[in-house]
C-alpha cells in the first residue's frame, strides 16, 4: 500500500496547476490534476480504515504505531528534502504555504501508515520506524536517469516492508484475520466488498492503472493454473489469497503506485502479468511473503529497462547513421562508375 509524488521524485512537489476557465472568459483558477486528488483521497481513504481498524475491527498493533510511524516520515522526509533541495540549489518541494506542504507529506503519510497496518513488529516500535525510514530514504537514494530528470524507481512503501522482513526474519506481515478480527456475518463480506469498490473507482477514474489491476489479477489466475496442472498444486488453495483483505488492498493500493509503474496500458499490462509470473516462481521455490517480494523484482526489473532504455535508442541510431553513410559511399560510388 503505497503511494509516490506525481511527478519525478522528491524534488517535485505534489501539486501541478491545471488551468480551469470560467465560461465568463474570466481568469482561470489553478486546481490540482487528478493525480494529487487521487494522493488526497488515497490518504483520506488509508487513514479512515486505520482509524476504524484500530477502533473497531481488531487491528493488533499498538495505536501509538500509526501515530509514530507518520510523525517519524514526516520529519524525515522534510529533513531530507531540506539537504536534497540545498544540493541541488533548488527550492524545497514543500515551500509555499501550508495546503502546498500537506500536499507535499501526503505520500510520505501513506507510506507511514501502510507500514504500521502491514507489518507486525509485536510490542516492538523500532521496525516499523525503520520501515518508514528505508521508504522515504528510497525517494532520495535510488533514482535513475529518466529523460531530463532523475525518478525514483522503487516502490517506497513495499520496498520498506521487503527491507525489514529481510533484515529481521522475527518481524512478520500482519495475519490474514487482522482486518476483520472484531466483524461477523454480513460485515466480513461487505468490508472487502466496500475496500474493492473504494480502490476500484480509485484506480479507474484517477490513478488510471485498471490495465495493471487486469494484468496482474489475470496473471495470479494463470500462475495458479499453470501451477495446478504442471506441478500438481491444489487450485483452490493457490487461487485463496485472492478472497483475503490483504489481496485487495495489495491490488487496488500497492500494486498500482503511479510513481513507479508505466504510463502506457500495454506496459502496465506488462507490469502486472510479470510482478504475478514472479509472485508463482517465488511460490514454487517456498518463499514466504511474495506478493511484497514479487512486487520489488518487478521494480527493479523495470528500473533496469528504463536504464537500458536510452543505451539501446543510442545503439539503434547508430547503426541507422553508420547503414546511412555506407548506403550514400555506395550510391556515390555507383554514380561515380555509371559516369
Amino acid at each position: 500500500m503505497t503511494a509516490t509524488r506525481p511527478h519525478t521524485g522528491p524534488a517535485e512537489t505534489a501539486v501541478t496547476p491545471v488551468s480551469s476557465h470560467r465560461a465568463d472568459g474570466g481568469s482561470s483558477v489553478p486546481r490540482p490534476d487528478r493525480r494529487v486528488k487521487a494522493l488526497r483521497m488515497f490518504a483520506t481513504s488509508i487513514t479512515a480504515f486505520t482509524v476504524l481498524g484500530h477502533l473497531f475491527l481488531g487491528f493488533e498493533q499498538s495505536p501509538l504505531t500509526p501515530v509514530m510511524a507518520v510523525l517519524f516520515g514526516y520529519a524525515l522526509d522534510l529533513v531530507l528534502e531540506t539537504l536534497d533541495a540545498r544540493a541541488s540549489g533548488r527550492e524545497a518541494g514543500y515551500t509555499g504555504g501550508v495546503g502546498r506542504m500537506v500536499d507535499y507529506l501526503l505520500p510520505t503519510h501513506i507510506a507511514g501508515l501502510a507500514c504500521a497496518m502491514l507489518l507486525w513488529g509485536n510490542a516492538s516500535l523500532w521496525p516499523y520506524l525503520f520501515a518508514v525510514s528505508v521508504a522515504v530514504s528510497s525517494k532520495y537514494l535510488f533514482r535513475i536517469p529518466v529523460g531530463e530528470r532523475r525518478r525514483h524507481f522503487l516502490n517506497p512503501s513495499n520496498f520498506g516492508i521487503v527491507a525489514t522482513l529481510l533484515l529481521f526474519p522475527w518481524v512478520g506481515i500482519a495475519p490474514p484475520y487482522h482486518f476483520t478480527n472484531n466483524t461477523t456475518g454480513a460485515l466480513d463480506w461487505l468490508i472487502p466488498l466496500g475496500i474493492l469498490m473504494a480502490g476500484t473507482m480509485l484506480n479507474v477514474n484517477l490513478t488510471k492503472r485498471w490495465p495493471l489491476i487486469l494484468g496482474w489479477v489475470g496473471g495470479f489466475v494463470l500462475q495458479a493454473v499453470l501451477r495446478w496442472l504442471l506441478l500438481d498444486h491444489m487450485l483452490l488453495a493457490a487461487l485463496l489469497p485472492m478472497t483475503g483483505v490483504a489481496f485487495i488492498l495489495f491490488t487496488n493500493y500497492m500494486i498500482t503506485d503511479p510513481g513507479t509503474t508505466p504510463s502506457k496500458p500495454r506496459n502496465q499490462v506488462v507490469f502486472g502479468l510479470t510482478t504475478a509470473a514472479v509472485y508463482g516462481l517465488l511460490v514454487v521455490k517456498g518463499i514466504v511473503f511474495g506478493l511484497f517480494f514479487a512486487l520489488v523484482i518487478t521494480c527493479v526489473l523495470r528500473g533496469a529497462v528504463l536504464l537500458c532504455a536510452p543505451l539501446v535508442a543510442r545503439g539503434h541510431k547508430t547503426v541507422r547513421e553508420v547503414s546511412g553513410t555506407a548506403n550514400h559511399r555506395r550510391s556515390s560510388t555507383e554514380r561515380r562508375s555509371v559516369k
